[in-house]
């Protein structure tokens, strides 16, 4: 029985880019008094950006294969309920996010994650056609999904 688990964690630069929440409070109550101004900016600043950095932390989904089961954040699937997988990287990824991408998939895409596994659901009876998931390591994700 094969295990996997990935958290879909935000990549470095995301966490750099919300930290501009950070002078944004400064120049919002620096014009208030001088020095309580940037006191209280640089205060509230740092409180919401640990905030943020809170949210993201916790709101990254998870990918775990385990007890023969896929699980995506709250969605899950059997494993034998899975047809076949294939990793996409680069502009192919890309297009499978979106001019490729079929209205009823189900996705669990994050755009700091740039490859995506595609694994098509082999039951007949399900109107999706295929999961679509982000993935640092996605070549795991197929063998994990693939090995029963």
């Amino acid at each position: 029985m094969s295990h996997y688990r990935e958290r879909l964690t935000p990549s470095l630069w995301v966490f750099v880019a919300t930290a501009l929440v950070i002078p944004a409070s400064i120049l919002v109550f620096a014009p208030v008094t001088a020095v309580p101004g940037l006191v209280v900016g640089t205060a509230v600043g740092l409180v919401l950006y640990a905030g943020v950095l809170a949210v993201l932390v916790a709101t990254a989904p998870v990918i775990e294969v385990s007890g023969g089961r896929l699980r995506v954040g709250r969605a899950s699937i059997a494993l034998d309920l899975l047809g076949g997988c294939t990793a996409y990287e680069g502009p192919e990824a890309f297009a499978e996010r979106g001019t490729r991408l079929d209205a009823r998939a189900f996705l669990c895409i994050r755009g700091w994650i740039k490859p995506v596994v595609k694994m098509r659901i082999a039951d007949p009876l399900d109107p999706t056609p295929y999961w679509l998931v982000s993935s640092r390591r996605p070549g795991d994700l197929i063998d994990a999904v693939t090995v029963r």
